[in-house]
């Protein structure tokens, strides 16, 4: 049955952290979805969890369901603020949107540790500094 299901590949679409901005004692991070499309995303959700093991014992953060509604070609979409307490953590983030009456899925997972100075890029469309997945 699976394999009668076509086959919607995500494709120009990021889920990226990035850094809003520093004090000498903390940095902020925000999640984002880019849209690097020529075309418009509509009924934009993104479910995200966090979960691993902290100080020797297993950890699963609170499953957040956001609900961005459209997303316009080559632009982006805030999803929420991350804490860098979970950045130890694998952060996962579920996005699901449409195009035409076609949906479209995919599952975008940070690592443990992944979002660190050394792995920050020049995100496009943002133009922040930030970790990037496609």
């Amino acid at each position: 049955m699976k394999k009668d299901l076509p086959e919607n590949i995500v494709e120009d679409i990021a889920i990226c952290v990035a850094l809003e901005g520093e004090t000498p004692e903390n940095k902020n991070w925000t999640v984002y979805l880019v849209n690097l499309k020529q075309v418009t995303l509509d009924n934009v959700m993104v479910s995200s969890k966090g979960y691993g093991e902290k100080d020797g014992k297993q950890v699963k953060t609170s499953v957040l369901r956001h609900f961005i509604g459209e997303v316009k070609p080559r632009s982006y979409a805030g999803v929420e603020a991350i804490d860098t307490q979970v950045f130890g953590l694998t952060n996962e983030y579920w996005l699901s949107y449409y195009i035409g009456g076609t949906i479209y899925d995919k599952k975008f997972i940070f690592l443990p540790e992944s979002i660190v100075d050394n792995n920050l890029i020049h995100i496009p469309v943002l133009d922040k500094p930030g970790v990037m997945i496609c």
